[in-house]
């Protein structure tokens, strides 16, 4: 094993041996890499691989964005379409093994050994891991899903409050606004964090108790054992970077189309792909500055400082709407998902394709593919949790925090929509004109000071914008130095440089639904691996003492 200087920087815990053979030290050494051209830290072949597959698909992409554009056009709704119950069967799999886990003898064991202790509070530890697994997510769909359930997807086939002439028609009313809120918090509920928990679980137990790298490999040395350090190995990692890259370039171009919506919306700048695209640019360039400051110096701050703003803006939102109806509606999506949890889980026998395929199947892939890139961030800063208290915290809390965002902004939108349809600017744009990055905006035209509170959240989504690139490119660049922390500079600007080209050869070669085909076609295989994961994890959890 590496000592502390070594390239894992994390001793060999008592009991390591249970798991690891001896032959750990040669394949440790396969992982270490060599410093190339330009101060890479090249790990052969992940880092070769995947960084030339990356450049390889920016200059197709802009070489021939009309054919790429047409192809992602296909390819979204063919994945989806076949997929769905796929998706929708792996997320129920991984919320039960969650919950098995926390009322499992194994939830006693702590992450980095018995005498381990947290190395953040739980406040610093909640801003991060918010700020990096969720926060564009929240801007772009808060206002936009709860309202387009209600009235428009129609999720287990409950119909919408509005006629085909655009009356609302009573007795659908409150059906119907359970429904929004109900489906809108199972794609934001137990299902997604299950998924961010399991990975997280496996990269901490395989790191910090086991001793090997800060690598997807790790987690399946219980499976594979010593092939997790040739060509097996090679292969998850490479899935998992271009999961991550993927994912994160749908974030970023999300963000890109709301902050240029808000922009225009406020300060009537255009609403353009060229804008857009130098949008990403600028936005790339502050989170390269935060990336050089590392992990404490700039994700860190930067996450505290989002939270307080976003916070901020929920209070805001929360005492300018109707504050009472907002808190029932907290209360009433609550139950209503209860309620429906087993019939919005289900895969089969539904005839709700636009929710189940369009929705669900897409948010389960989004999740998936940025698994490897929030598992490893909340890993690297969960140390010394136990097991229990780790998947009970990124379980629940951050799920509630989620419903009592969407309760906000969702409920004050619908109670717009439903109070006055004919002057509502949300449902103009979000059912009449399907207009998604200009949603949140739309709502908070409907209250007091409008302009400052839309400037406010264009900051807040080029903050999260920055956060996620950020903290996505110190986990991809430790995923392709084969689990250093602490990999040359050079190589996290690379990562960081490309997760903007990516974004933006996305956007233009297909807009949003480029964005959402390329989550679904990396997050396909990554299932695979995750429902491996759970397998590794329960061996791995055999090995330590309750």
């Amino acid at each position: 094993m590496t000592d502390q200087t070594g390239a894992t920087g994390i001793p060999e815990p008592e009991g390591a041996s249970d798991i690891i053979d001896t032959d750990f030290e040669i394949g440790q050494d396969n992982l270490e890499g060599q410093l190339g051209p330009f101060g890479f830290d090249i790990h052969n072949p992940v880092f070769v691989i995947s960084g030339l597959s990356v450049v390889a698909f920016v200059v197709y992409a802009l070489a021939a964005p009309e054919q790429a554009a047409s192809f992602f056009g296909w390819l979204r709704p063919a994945l989806t379409s076949t997929f769905d119950w796929f998706f929708l069967s792996a997320a129920n799999v991984f919320v039960l093994f969650c919950l098995f886990l926390i009322v499992s003898p194994w939830g006693r064991v702590r992450l980095g050994g018995k005498e381990a202790t947290p190395d953040y509070s739980y406040a610093g530890w909640f801003a991060m891991l918010f700020a990096a697994g969720m926060g564009i997510g929240l801007m772009f769909f808060g206002v936009l899903e709860p309202v387009y359930h209600m009235a428009i997807s129609s999720p287990l086939g409950v119909p919408s409050p509005f006629a085909a002439d655009g009356s609302i028609i009573p007795e659908n009313v409150e059906a119907a606004k359970e429904m929004g809120l109900a489906a809108t918090i199972y794609h934001w509920g137990l299902h997604p964090w299950a998924i961010y928990a399991v990975v997280a679980l496996a990269l901490a137990l395989f790191s910090f108790n086991k001793g090997l790298p800060l690598s997807i490999r790790s987690a399946f040395y219980p499976i594979f054992g010593e092939r997790v350090w040739g060509w097996t190995g090679h292969v998850i990692d490479t899935l998992a970077v271009f999961a991550t890259l993927f994912g994160l370039a749908t974030s970023l171009g999300l963000g890109a189309q709301q902050a240029n919506a808000g922009l225009e919306h406020v300060y009537g700048i255009p609403n353009t792909i060229t804008v857009q695209v130098i949008l990403i640019i600028a936005i790339t360039g502050i989170a390269l500055v935060s990336v050089l400051r590392g992990l404490d110096g700039g994700v860190k701050v930067l996450s505290e400082i989002n939270m307080v703003i976003a916070a901020a803006l929920l209070l805001f939102v929360l005492l300018a709407g109707p504050t009472l109806a907002i808190l029932s509606d907290f209360v009433t999506g609550l139950l209503a998902y209860g309620a429906d949890l087993g019939g919005l889980s289900n895969p089969i026998g539904r005839t709700d394709d636009d929710y189940r395929q369009g929705w669900t199947a897409f948010y389960w892939a989004w999740w998936i593919s940025w698994s490897p890139f929030v598992g490893m961030f909340i890993a690297r800063v969960s140390r010394g949790r136990t097991v229990r208290e780790f998947i009970t915290c990124v379980l629940l809390i951050p799920s509630l925090v989620c419903v009592l965002w969407m309760a906000v902004f969702g409920g004050v939108a619908i109670d717009q929509v439903l109070s006055d349809p004919a002057t509502s600017a949300v449902k103009a744009n979000v059912i009449d004109s399907y207009s998604p990055e200009l949603s949140l905006f739309a709502m908070l035209e409907g209250l007091p000071l409008a302009s400052i509170t839309s400037t406010i959240g264009i900051v807040l989504v080029i903050v999260f914008f920055v956060t996620s690139s950020d903290s996505g490119s110190l986990v991809i660049d430790t995923i392709t130095a084969g689990g250093k922390v602490d990999a040359p500079v050079p190589q996290r600007v690379f990562w960081c440089t490309f997760e903007g080209l990516v974004a933006i050869v996305l956007l233009i070669g297909g807009g949003l639904g480029a964005l959402q085909a390329m989550v679904i076609s990396t997050g396909l295989p990554f299932t695979l691996v995750l429902l491996l994961m759970c397998v590794a994890i329960f061996k791995g959890l055999q090995t330590e003492e309750p």
